[in-house]
């Protein structure tokens, strides 16, 4: 067969498990996770198909436009929805979500990990300790988080995970995945209204969970997007899934550096939470900061977001130090300053690193 051919070979089952497989190690589980056969927002409106159900009562944090969704489409399938909702310049207190989960007695509770839009990260962990604690099923979206913070799907007792590879893991955006525990597949499987024969059922493409291989590759699963995905995730592993997350915490930090030395603030108020994969820039009235259009990495915000923030995307093959460079220079251009002593600011920050 011809060269030119060859990406229209059918996905092989080979290649299927070893898809699964990396996934699997990525995410620090030992259950295959599901492969969706498209971009990440169908495994989210997936989990949320499959839980939500009439009788049913989850709450649902909202800290940034993501979350909001999620709770509509929660609502869309019967569930009584109890939102704890912060604006979108902070991160979710995990005493807010313990009085929450008093008070109302939700069955589930759901929560985006890393908000790439708005620039902040939830404590994710604490929040997943939590739920634990009071035996709720847990749903997490992580999407804009894998490979760019940690994420320890079996430790952290998550039991419904989305997964995509087009942010930290510099990967396709056509196939992602989501992670379900053995209590998620029984929460699913004990809603009578979750989705069957439908691309929103998770239940129809529940894989083995006996440790078994898959005996077929699923029909719907996009060969050319697995196979990229299955090349993104080899990077990962030959790279080292710690150094990768060290990569985004560096440009994470280089970027807000960089951007106190042009003498304009962080759009997140706790440093503590800052996002690894996106730094966001408030907007004040007097700062030429608006830009319709994305340069390079700098973009404007989204939906309500334009014209309050700017978003520094330094995540996947952007989380290097020359395209942190070029988007802090990108800021000095657009305040008329010259862009030296923040560049300045920014190696210091790479250059410590090197010399440790």
């Amino acid at each position: 067969m011809s060269q030119e051919h060859k990406g229209f070979v059918p996905l092989s089952l080979s290649e299927f498990n070893t898809l699964t497989s990396l996934l699997s190690k990525l995410l620090f589980t030992q259950y295959p996770p599901v492969i969706i056969p498209g971009e990440a927002i169908l495994g989210i409106e997936a989990m949320a198909a499959g839980i939500s159900s009439p009788g049913r009562t989850i709450l649902n944090v909202v800290t940034g436009p993501y979350g909001s969704l999620f709770g509509k489409w929660l609502e869309r399938g019967g569930a009584t929805v109890v939102e704890v909702k912060v604006p979108f310049d902070e991160v979710v207190a995990v005493e807010e979500v313990a009085a929450a989960i008093e008070r109302y007695k939700p069955c589930a509770l759901s929560f985006v990990q890393a908000e790439v839009v708005t620039g902040g990260s939830n404590p994710a962990r604490e929040i997943l300790n939590i739920a634990r604690n009071f035996n709720l099923i847990t749903v997490m979206d992580s999407v804009s988080a894998v490979g760019g913070e940690a994420l320890l799907v079996d430790e952290w007792g998550v039991d419904l995970v989305a997964v995509g590879a087009q942010k930290a893991l510099a990967g396709p955006n056509g196939v992602s995945a989501v992670s379900i525990s053995p209590r998620g597949w029984e929460f699913l499987e004990s809603n009578e209204n979750a989705p069957r024969n439908s691309i929103l059922s998770l239940l129809d493409m529940k894989p083995s969970q006996n440790g078994s291989a898959s005996v077929r590759v699923p029909a719907n699963i996009p060969t050319l997007e697995a196979r990229a995905l299955i090349s993104a995730l080899t990077r990962i592993e030959e790279e080292g899934l710690a150094q990768v997350i060290k990569r985004h915490e560096l440009s994470a930090s280089s970027t807000i550096a960089g951007i106190k030395a042009l003498g304009v603030e962080p759009w997140q108020k706790d440093s503590k939470y800052y996002s690894t994969l996106t730094t966001t820039v408030r907007i004040s009235q007097e700062q030429n900061l608006r830009i319709d259009q994305p340069i390079g990495i700098v973009a404007p915000g989204d939906g309500e977001l334009f014209g309050n923030l700017l978003r520094i995307n330094h995540f996947g093959a952007n989380a290097c130090q020359q395209s942190v460079e070029e988007a802090i220079a990108v800021l000095a251009q657009l305040l008329n300053q010259d862009p030296d002593h923040a560049i300045k600011a920014i190696r210091l920050i790479w250059g410590n690193e090197h010399d440790q």
